[in-house]
């Protein structure tokens, strides 16, 4: 299990991280119990590491103008290596995809897309996601309201876990 590589301090600075990424290497030790170059020595390990992949600020889209959040069901007609690839490959390059994520069953992808009205969003299918290659069948559903939108990963699950194997 990947949470045994890491020792308790570095899960409470992964986790400290994740609740307030903009906090100071000082305030991070303090909260973690160590002094600031350990820390920071931690903190790059961590991102060298690959644990800790990116610092990003948590926009409300709304407030930007973009009103509509849809999930797109997308069956391929080809589930070759190649066509998925491409598939990936032609979403990343989708402002409105915001997410991507392949499913076994009867749907291949799921995509989150945002979009500042009906009308682009419905340009963006009918014009691009419909008429991408490979692309057999696409059902929509449109976000009415969010109840939970919770970043990051939870800790106490994790610790949990760990506590019951060790």
């Amino acid at each position: 299990m990947a949470g045994h590589k890491l020792d308790p301090i570095d899960r409470q600075i992964l986790a400290e991280l994740q609740a307030d990424g903009r906090m100071t290497n000082v305030e991070l030790a303090g909260r973690v119990g160590i002094s600031a170059p350990p820390c920071l020595r931690r903190v790059r390990g961590l991102e060298e590491q690959g644990y800790i992949k990116g610092y990003h600020a948590d926009i409300d889209a709304r407030e930007l103008g973009f009103e509509v959040q849809v999930f797109a069901m997308v069956r391929l007609s080809s589930q070759a290596e190649a066509d998925l690839s491409a598939f990936e490959a032609r979403c990343r390059a989708w402002p409105l995809v915001r997410e991507c994520h392949m499913l076994n069953g009867e749907i291949d992808f799921i995509l989150k897309c945002v979009s500042p009205d009906l009308s682009t969003f419905q340009s963006f299918l009918t014009e691009e996601l419909l008429k991408a290659d490979h692309v057999a069948n696409v059902k929509t559903s449109l976000v009415i309201r969010c109840a939970k939108d919770e970043p990051g990963l939870p800790f106490d699950v994790l610790e949990a876990r760990l506590a019951r194997n060790a």
